[in-house]
């Protein structure tokens, strides 16, 4: 199965460079070999659910740890993105 997955840190640190924990959380996500897309509100991941489920659990521990006070994670698999119109092009 393959699993899209959106991840939000917070404090948002306005305008400049993303925050240090965005970026490590982003980081970890890439080294997990999933395919990644880093936006200013969030990043999105995609790729095979055992691949995606493990990489959302370093995330989040590497956000935490490197100053998120908040992670607001959505997952869904991406039959129901494609069946429901909301599917992202890549």
């Amino acid at each position: 199965m393959q699993l899209e997955a959106e991840f939000t840190t917070e404090p948002f640190e306005g305008e400049g460079d993303p925050p240090a924990h965005a970026v490590a959380a982003l980081e970890v996500a890439q080294a997990a070999g999933v395919e990644c897309d880093f936006g200013p509100l969030g990043t999105r991941m995609t790729g095979d659910a055992p691949a995606v489920l493990r990489a959302l659990q370093d995330v989040m521990s590497t956000a935490l740890a490197r100053g998120a006070t908040r992670v607001t994670v959505q997952v869904e698999t991406r039959d129901d993105v494609a069946k429901a119109g909301g599917g992202h092009d890549h």
